[in-house]
């Protein structure tokens, strides 16, 4: 296994096709699919370190020929996505990139970016998307960013102000209480702020193919 990379959670959504994420596939340290998506992996020539979930939706083949690496948790209370995080937590992984797990079922999409925020609270976690980056926080925060690169902030608390700045349309105080509220902004400079007061849950998504899209404090 190569060092110094994440950890890649595949899930069982729609495969990677940019080359970033290709790359990223390719370079990194430990592949962990979500039950089916190994059946995915496969078919684009490349091959799992760990195999989790139900293992419902695994080829017979590939049970076969993987068997030493199945990691079969029945627990229908989690979803795959969750057992592969949880794996990860009692392995000691720190650091977590989760592809695939959007496309193809719009209910998944909304469920996994929605449990970023309780995986969060647990790992360093992202969902990166052929289009960008899912990055939960839980405070106020400073990202890395680049003139007109696109943003959008879906709040888990519906009361909760948030301002920010660096942003084309800035937020003053404003509750995001609907989803739809903090899509579609943009940065006008090589970084933006969100803040709020205390703690709370908010996923961050920032239109951008770079792998590195990442948080500065």
């Amino acid at each position: 296994m190569k060092s110094n990379t994440p950890t890649i959670i595949l899930a069982n959504g729609a495969f990677p096709k940019s080359q970033k994420l290709l790359d990223l596939l390719d370079s990194s340290q430990q592949i962990i699919c979500c039950d089916g998506a190994v059946n995915k992996l496969i078919k684009s020539g490349r091959e799992p370190h760990i195999i989790i979930g139900d293992l419902d939706s695994v080829e017979a083949n590939h049970k076969d020929r993987y068997q030493n690496i199945l990691v079969q948790i029945n627990d229908q209370n989690t979803n795959d996505l969750s057992k592969a995080i949880n794996w990860c937590l009692a392995q000691n992984i720190k650091d977590v990139i989760i592809l695939g797990a959007t496309g193809e079922r719009e209910d998944h999409t909304i469920g996994n970016i929605g449990l970023l925020t309780e995986y969060h609270k647990k790992i360093n976690v992202r969902i990166l998307t052929d289009n960008g980056v899912f990055i939960p926080i839980s405070k106020s925060t400073i990202f890395k960013s680049k003139v007109g690169q696109q943003v959008s902030i879906f709040s888990m608390s519906p009361q909760l102000q948030i301002s920010s700045v660096g942003l084309k349309y800035p937020l003053q105080k404003l509750a995001l209480k609907s989803w739809w509220m903090g899509t579609l902004n943009e940065a006008i400079s090589d970084e933006f702020r969100i803040e709020f007061e205390g703690e709370s849950q908010l996923v961050v998504f920032i239109l951008s193919l770079s792998p590195n899209s990442s948080v500065i404090s």
